[in-house]
């Protein structure tokens, strides 16, 4: 019998999605906000943000337009906060990628006003989750937080998003693809029914991608880009959203953020970073648990984040010049104890990961010649 009572932000309270959604789900701000805030960051959408403004501004909205410094960071989310705490806003517009939406998100809450979400690239599910992660002004992964409501209002765009580096896409691929990897092991021993339901949208969604996701990056005009970019930024989600804290990360997330407190040759997406975890996560799984099926679902993955372009080594990620020191400091930030690598069913040590780090790098022997520059003008 159940004797706990469970909370869930399943989604945000409307989802408009389609070629032109912005044309159609513009018309339902005005009834939500009439003061937003348009939050955004980079300079390579700034003229997709000013378009945004333009027509917001032809809805009679009082639009106050603010730029992040960096990645969502407590300098930036204060700045902010205290800019317009006393003020008459009463919306927020994240319009961006996932670190621009975590920002937005947080702000939203911090000021206690609705949050409406407008992802420029599929590269994460941040537009539609309760969720949120906080980095350092470098970049660093502190923690995640939780957040009260998942936004009041998600705008995907076909047409908007279309226009993002395939890079994105791919990086997205990756995040989304984690959903199962994870969520099949930090939640195997779970008998609660929409965990388990969780676990197999997951499935779904993975085996989707598997066979999608190539042509994506092929065609952005395909069938293919429609459900790939979906499941990246709506599908995944949905599922977090379903199976709550037990169905979301273990091993390969934790990697990221061990990665994260590093310095970098040239920085890599959060998804690429992930990618790179579900790859050392399943090392761990062959060794560990002695799960022979891991070899093959590696050997699978890898597959497939070649074909996208995805970095598979420390090299393509950035960390060539990276010491055995650097790595020891990753992974014991990756093990701390209150990290979502123990979602996995066994015991793991920062030495463990050490050496599932290096042994998940030395496999990628065959891609080794490629370099950074070779795989971002392949992916561009």
């Amino acid at each position: 019998m159940q004797m706990t009572n469970f909370l869930h932000q399943i989604s945000p309270e409307k989802v408009i999605r389609g070629e032109n959604a912005w044309d159609e789900g513009k018309h339902l701000i005005p009834s939500i906000c009439k003061h937003p805030i348009l939050l955004g960051r980079s300079n390579s959408t700034a003229e997709i943000r000013k378009l945004l403004a333009r027509d917001l501004g032809e809805l009679c909205l009082t639009i106050k337009e603010e730029k992040l410094d960096y990645d969502c960071c407590e300098i930036d989310l204060q700045r902010i906060y205290l800019l317009y705490k006393n003020t008459n806003c009463d919306g927020i517009i994240a319009a961006g990628g996932g670190k621009v939406l975590d920002a937005g998100k947080l702000i939203a809450e911090k000021l206690h006003i609705p949050c409406i979400t407008v992802p420029l690239s599929p590269s994460t599910c941040a537009g539609w989750t309760a969720l949120a992660n906080i980095y350092t002004t470098q970049g660093a992964f502190i923690k995640d937080q939780s957040l009260a409501t998942c936004p009041k209002l998600l705008i995907f765009d076909y047409s908007i998003i279309r226009k993002s580096p395939k890079r994105m896409l791919a990086s997205g691929v990756a995040d989304a693809l984690a959903k199962w990897y994870e969520a099949s092991v930090s939640s195997r021993n779970s008998n609660d029914g929409l965990v388990q339901q969780a676990v197999q949208m997951a499935r779904v969604l993975r085996d989707q991608l598997l066979i999608n996701a190539p042509e994506a990056l092929r065609d952005p005009k395909s069938n293919s880009w429609i459900k790939t970019a979906e499941g990246c930024a709506l599908t995944a989600g949905i599922i977090g959203g379903i199976g709550g804290a037990k169905c979301r990360t273990a091993a390969a997330h934790a990697v990221h953020n061990g990665l994260t407190q590093l310095h970098f040759d040239k920085k890599p997406l959060h998804g690429e970073l992930v990618g790179f975890g579900i790859l050392v996560q399943l090392t761990i799984e062959e060794k560990y648990s002695k799960n022979k099926l891991a070899i093959q679902a590696r050997n699978q993955l890898h597959k497939i984040l070649k074909d996208l372009y995805l970095p598979t080594n420390l090299e393509l990620l950035g960390l060539n010049s990276s010491s055995n020191y650097d790595l020891k400091k990753a992974c014991i930030f990756a093990c701390k104890s209150n990290s979502d690598i123990h979602n996995l069913p066994f015991k793991i040590n920062y030495n463990d990961l050490i050496s599932a780090i290096i042994k998940t790098d030395a496999l990628d022997s065959n891609i080794k010649h490629i370099t950074n520059s070779n795989l971002a003008a392949k992916i561009k």
